[in-house]
């Protein structure tokens, strides 16, 4: 706004009122303003606007789906997180609007942030749309993500749990529980999982323990590939004694699929799972877990952001993740 005035020899505050079409400014003046405007790129503001006048900022909770992995609203997961986001923005007197990417299409959430729908964004995963959010936040700082840090950095605001020590977590104490031959579960090119299951190896290292590339199955909530990574993994049930999901939904998946077969949880395979969503402590048999503490990273995932809106730098911060013991290992 300081160079619209310069530019056209007025001050700041008569650009302000040009723009908001103030009967205060003659025709010619704000034709004049909004003419170095739109060669400029102006592009109004409102969440700064918002915070010195102290009103209320609409925040967008975005998931963001990846390839065609079945994630949706009602995941626990992410049903947990969204709800201690919307309550951390009560607190900060703040309103929640939830919506949802398709796979893949960071361009619409470049839509989104221009059509100016949100005075923020919080973005639940990072899936594989890494590099466009960085793009993204190179253009807008308006970003919050959930998520892990990748290789060079990101220009985004990140939380999210040490998904390297959890992975780590799991993979020390399915060694110490005398199993040999273990078995992974998930994507690996997805920047948390592939921490997690980094992770995992170096868990097992530890005790001389690794796992094969043969014990390492996709995704068993992909739509295309689910179904065929979970047959493979009952089929070659009588080849690990242990299964590592990347998360509690994928856990839960392994767990009826053995079952269904005869195999004993845990005395013939022990599984772990990764969220510790509410239905792992209810689970027949209960789920051995990674607990990521959602509650503190929602609030994580909005202090970033109204920071970030306020002109501060972003910043990466990583919660460390707690291992929970129950019946499946």
């Amino acid at each position: 706004m300081a160079d619209i005035a310069a530019l056209a020899g007025v001050s700041k505050s008569t650009v302000s009122r040009a723009l908001a079409d103030s009967p205060l400014v003659n025709n010619k003046t704000k034709a004049l303003v909004r003419k170095i405007a739109k060669e400029k790129n102006y592009r109004f503001n409102s969440a700064a606007r918002n915070f010195r006048t102290k009103q209320t900022l609409t925040i967008a909770v975005i998931i963001a789906a990846a390839d065609d992995v079945e994630w949706s609203i009602s995941d626990p997961f992410f049903l947990e997180i969204t709800a201690a986001i919307a309550e951390a923005l009560d607190q900060r007197g703040h309103q929640l609007l939830l919506t949802r990417t398709r796979p893949q299409q960071a361009e619409w959430i470049e839509t989104f942030i221009r059509n100016r729908q949100a005075d923020g964004v919080i973005v639940i995963g990072q899936g594989s749309i890494h590099t466009q959010l960085n793009e993204l936040a190179e253009q807008f700082d308006v970003l919050s993500v959930w998520g892990a840090p990748v290789e060079g950095g990101q220009a985004y605001a990140l939380a999210g749990s040490n998904n390297l020590q959890g992975g780590r977590l799991a993979g020390e104490h399915i060694a110490e529980t005398g199993r040999k031959r273990i078995a992974f579960v998930g994507y690996q090119d997805h920047p948390e999982i592939a921490s997690r299951f980094a992770g995992v190896q170096q868990g097992l290292a530890e005790h001389q323990l690794g796992i094969s590339s043969e014990l390492v199955f996709g995704s068993l909530m992909d739509r295309n590939t689910g179904e065929k990574s979970l047959e493979q993994l009952v089929n070659r049930r009588d080849e690990y004694d242990a299964v590592i999901a990347a998360s509690d939904m994928q856990a839960f998946k392994v767990m009826s699929a053995l079952q269904s077969v005869g195999v004993d949880i845990p005395r013939d395979v022990a599984v772990i799972g990764y969220d510790d969503i509410p239905a792992a402590a209810i689970y027949h048999p209960t789920l051995t877990t990674i607990r990521q503490d959602r509650s503190a990273g929602a609030e994580l995932l909005v202090d970033n952001l109204l920071k970030v809106l306020d002109g501060k730098g972003p910043s990466c911060i990583e919660l460390e993740p707690e291992l929970i013991i129950r019946e499946s290992a």
